[in-house]
């Protein structure tokens, strides 16, 4: 029993030493969602002197989340066919480095949305702060809505309050489903 103990503190010592202030995987409800960016908003307080950082941190974690919830599109073969797995699932970390925080994301897709998701992500990758505002204001207000219901704008939003660019990752899992991370930087 002694050894699985030392693991714990073996860790709790690695998420120090990578100041780790969250870090959440699991189920997410919109419940589960309001009580992290609460904890978010509780820690950030009592972390970042900042309140414009404080701000933009919790605006680009609550758009995550926002994300997480709504685009869980993980596929699984019933037997009769590919079908949407129903239950969100993601994890969410978020990090204090040296010049400011860390915001990452990862959640299960469907493989076939891989594309479209990534070629939005350098679009908006490729754009300037002007340019992305831009974009924003055109998404917003063309009036389409994607598959999920929503404007389109989380990514653009994301990148916009960060003033970074957005890193991400796509790892195959199976023939249907891919892991999407990302990694939103708000700095100082």
């Amino acid at each position: 029993m002694s050894r699985k103990l030392d693991r714990i503190f073996d860790l709790y010592d690695d998420l120090e030493r990578q100041r780790i202030m969250l870090s959440f995987k699991g189920d997410l409800s919109p419940d589960l969602i309001n009580a992290i960016l609460s904890l978010i908003e509780h820690k950030m307080e009592k972390s970042e002197p900042d309140h414009r950082v404080r701000k933009r941190v919790f605006n680009v974690a609550m758009e995550c989340l926002q994300n997480l919830y709504h685009h869980h599109n993980r596929s699984k073969d019933n037997g009769e066919g590919v079908v949407l797995a129903e239950e969100p699932q993601g994890v969410v970390m978020i990090a204090h480095a040296e010049t400011g925080y860390s915001v990452l994301t990862g959640n299960f897709m469907a493989k076939p949305e891989v594309e479209s998701l990534k070629s939005h992500l350098d679009h908006v990758n490729g754009c300037d702060p002007e340019q992305l505002r831009d974009l924003y204001k055109n998404k917003l207000g063309d009036g389409r809505f994607t598959p999920s219901g929503g404007g389109g704008l989380g990514i653009i939003d994301i990148a916009r309050k960060s003033g970074s660019k957005l890193e991400y990752g796509f790892v195959p899992l199976d023939n249907d489903n891919t892991f999407f991370s990302l990694n939103v930087n708000v700095g100082y």
